[in-house]
């Protein structure tokens, strides 16, 4: 029982000074519970409202490719300069140091292969499973106009059930197979139906043009994928026409870790995306950060 000794009423209840009401800086995000803008604050910086997500799950259907050979020496170097992991379970648990502190976007679809079709996955981890690795996010791919993707929606609309019980966010990944187009209607398409649907945000491409309007068209946050490996300068345009387009960032991965200085590019994907730096400020300051060996 409290002690109650020495317990005085309450003076200062600050009468006449309304009650702040601050609308939640993440876009579509502002009737969500505390929970869910908790997790979604960790992976978006409030103060820019973007975020720098560094993707290296590409092994749940590749295997070990080029940059991704030993996790521990090519990406945990990295860690630092990232907002969010984007990962496997398998990678998070061998790999990942549990003190980074970053938030985690969980890779939680899987079920085939480069050698198989790539749009035939289902939900490979369950909601306890998330909870107990303490993510900030579950993601699964949509293949929009695929043989397969009924079943990819299907995934989706089972996370977002399991998240919306947790207050854990999901990221739809728009998958885009070799036979379709990739331009503003496809991704507007895709992007919307995932909202729609009820992911918390939307990782997608970006095309040269009209991707204002995909963007425009979406009600939740939009970051965009890396895609196949650029030269640093393009990789770095590519990310300041997105955010300067309405993207909220970017989830990066063969850029990064295949550049011929990881630590200086993620740097400077970071200070575009955050900061608006130019392009050729940044890649400035990757090339310094290259030229220091690093």
């Amino acid at each position: 029982m409290a002690d109650l000794d020495g317990l005085t009423d309450g003076k200062d209840f600050g009468v006449g000074i309304p009650v702040e009401k601050r609308p939640f800086f993440l876009k579509g995000s502002n009737e969500l519970d505390w929970g869910m803008k908790n997790r979604l604050s960790q992976i978006f910086n409030p103060k820019s409202g973007r975020t720098v997500m560094l993707a290296f799950d590409h092994g749940y259907f590749q295997g070990p490719t080029t940059g991704l050979e030993r996790i521990d020496l090519t990406i945990n170097p990295l860690i630092p300069y990232a907002d969010v992991l984007m990962c496997t379970r398998g990678i998070l648990r061998s790999v990942v140091p549990p003190d980074t502190g970053k938030a985690i976007a969980l890779r939680c679809s899987g079920g085939q292969s480069i050698l198989t079709e790539l749009s035939n996955e289902l939900v490979s981890v369950d909601i306890d499973e998330a909870i107990r690795l303490n993510v900030s996010a579950m993601a699964t791919q949509i293949y929009i106009g695929s043989k397969h993707e009924h079943q990819s929606i299907r995934n989706l609309a089972q996370l977002i059930d399991a998240g919306n019980r947790y207050g854990i966010p999901t990221l739809a990944v728009t998958g885009v197979g070799k036979e379709m187009v990739r331009d503003a209607r496809y991704f507007g398409l895709a992007t919307r139906i995932a909202a729609e649907l009820g992911a918390s945000y939307i990782k997608s491409y970006f095309v040269e043009k009209d991707f204002e309007k995909v963007t425009a068209g979406c009600p939740v946050p939009i970051v965009i994928a890396g895609g196949k490996k650029l030269p640093e300068m393009e990789a770095l345009e590519m990310a300041y026409k997105a955010v300067d387009q309405g993207a909220c960032g970017v989830d990066m991965g063969r850029n990064i870790f295949q550049s011929d200085s990881p630590v200086g590019m993620i740097q400077a994907v970071s200070q575009v995306v955050h900061n608006l730096m130019r392009p050729a400020q940044a890649h400035e300051l990757y090339l310094e950060i290259k030229n220091q060996g690093k």
